[in-house]
């Protein structure tokens, strides 16, 4: 390489530094122009997919930018947690920021219909402490419900306690909805600021709801007309799901160790009494009358 080429590129190198200073400065100018012209910037939440209506949002579906903070639209948020959890009240297009307006808190505005899974139906069962695990159920919860009857009239009237259900999913304890975030929106005294009450530990609910296929829906809704107090609930571990079990059911007499007579078993058939021989007949000889034999 001679001498002018060298002296060609190290004026090349120099020049594309120069360029690049000068390109530098440009942007910073004009980022301090627009600094001074529209403020500083702020962080914002906004959709990173199209999220649909009445969907719950998950962090996956999120992501921030930095925006003027005068082209911040009312309603802006800046926390994703703020945001998860929520439900979507209008669909949300890719990019679009995420306004409070366009979010439900789960509860009775977002309903459990999504929830309940195709063919299954959802019903609400009222529970106390005694009825519900002292109300430590959870939505999410896994749990079996045994119902207690009274059969038979009279006399042979007596209690059975079968279980009527087995490995029952819970939808929602109380307005707490499986699958979101365990929280209440209520509005303060003055009707302006917004209260979020933990549901977590909530132990205040006074239903379980629960998804039931149409059979076992139409028995709990039958139990719960004429005897809603008799249903109980049992809760089962997450990692527990062994078939369902068929168990006899329990009576006094099952508890204490008594035999157990079936009062509905069809009453048991006499013993035969056995069949005495036949004697043959023997065939009577004819009569005889006066003046000859009598004719047969």
């Amino acid at each position: 390489m001679g001498s002018s080429e060298g002296r060609n590129l190290w004026l090349s190198l120099i020049a594309g530094v120069f360029a690049a200073f000068l390109l530098y400065s440009y942007s910073q100018e004009n980022k301090d122009a627009l600094m001074k012209k529209y403020g500083s910037t702020k962080v914002i939440v906004v959709a990173k997919e199209d999220i649909p209506e009445m969907s719950t949002i998950y962090e996956t579906m999120l992501e921030t930018r930095s925006v003027p903070k005068d082209f911040m639209a009312p309603n802006s948020i800046d926390n994703p947690e703020d945001v998860v959890g929520n439900v979507t009240a209008i669909p949300i297009k890719k990019d679009q920021p995420i306004l409070r307006n366009f979010l439900y808190t789960p509860g009775a505005d977002t309903g459990i219909s999504m929830q309940v899974a195709p063919t299954k139906r959802a019903v609400a069962i009222p529970v106390d402490e005694v009825r519900g695990v002292a109300k430590l159920i959870r939505p999410g919860d896994r749990v079996d419900i045994i119902a207690a009857l009274d059969s038979g009239k009279g006399v042979n009237q007596r209690r059975e306690a079968f279980y009527l259900m087995q490995d029952v999913v819970v939808l929602a304890t109380g307005v707490s909805i499986v699958n979101n975030l365990p929280r209440l929106m209520e509005l303060d005294s003055s009707g302006k600021n917004v209260i979020q009450t933990p549901l977590t530990g909530d132990t205040k609910y006074s239903t379980i709801t629960v998804e039931a296929d149409l059979k076992q829906a139409q028995d709990l809704v039958y139990i719960l007309s004429t005897s809603p107090g008799n249903l109980y609930f049992t809760l089962r571990n997450p990692n527990d799901r062994q078939q369902p079990l068929r168990l006899p059911t329990s009576t006094s007499d099952s508890v204490l160790g008594r035999p157990v007579v079936d009062l509905n078993a069809p009453p048991a058939a006499a013993p035969a009494m056995p069949q005495l021989p036949v004697r043959p007949q023997i065939p009577q000889p004819p009569q005889r009358k006066a003046g000859g034999f009598q004719r047969l």
